[in-house]
């Protein structure tokens, strides 16, 4: 099963209690421990997390500093954990961007966990799917054969994705927004949709089993009937 994030709500978390952003990036960043332990606990195969968007790089330069900051933090601090509960890390988006400090802080943790075989990890940085989808066609458009499979091995390399992940079974986005923002728009073409308005770091092991619970009740189709519709 392959569930996504997006987490949304950390500002909003903040101001309302008059603490600056950067204090809701970090009650944030506990709630990802918390939430990936629950998701390994619960044997989903891939969790990807959207992380840091394209169009995030628009925010005041010390929020995305302090982003950066939590990111880089997590990287040194949860490889060991992610290797205690054989979860495999990959960041996916560009990488052209960022820092080369960063660029390998994610290559030592990509390498270290190799080899894990549980829960695969995925943290969208610096991601955008329009351009992710755009940058695919472009190295595609001189070949003529082009099927699915062939379309999804190019789009995985475009986002520095280890493997071709399934497509996304459940897409959850907390803090009550209904959108998504730019986020997997191929992957979760048949995804089921959990929107809740509980803020980010609100977000905790029983609220992510709910949606699970939810997700469960859904009768997925993919465009046919089900056998009691025939």
């Amino acid at each position: 099963m392959h569930v996504a994030i997006i987490m949304d709500g950390n500002g909003r978390w903040a101001a309302r209690r008059h603490l600056p952003r950067t204090a809701g990036h970090r009650a944030g960043a506990k709630a990802v421990d918390a939430i990936v332990t629950a998701a390994a606990r619960q044997r989903i195969g891939t969790l990807t997390l959207y992380a840091f968007s394209a169009a995030n790089w628009n925010r005041p330069r010390a929020e995305v500093s302090g982003l950066f900051v939590l990111l880089r933090r997590y990287l040194l601090t949860q490889t060991q954990r992610c290797l205690e509960q054989s979860i495999r890390i990959n960041v996916i988006g560009r990488r052209d961007r960022l820092s080369v400090e960063l660029r390998q802080l994610i290559d030592h943790s990509e390498r270290a966990t190799a080899h894990c075989t549980g829960m695969q990890l995925r943290i969208a940085v610096d991601y955008s799917a329009q351009h992710s989808l755009l940058e695919t066609c472009r190295r595609l458009r001189s070949q003529t054969d082009i099927d699915r499979s062939r379309f999804m091995e190019q789009l995985a390399a475009v986002d520095h994705a280890i493997d071709s992940a399934p497509d996304v079974d459940l897409l959850i986005r907390t803090g009550g927004e209904k959108r998504l923002s730019d986020f997997l728009l191929w992957e979760c073409a048949y995804a089921e949709l959990h929107f809740v308005e509980c803020l980010w770091p609100d977000f905790d092991a029983s609220a992510f089993e709910q949606a699970l619970t939810e997700y469960g009740r859904r009768d997925r189709r993919f465009g046919g009937l089900t056998a009691a519709a025939l």
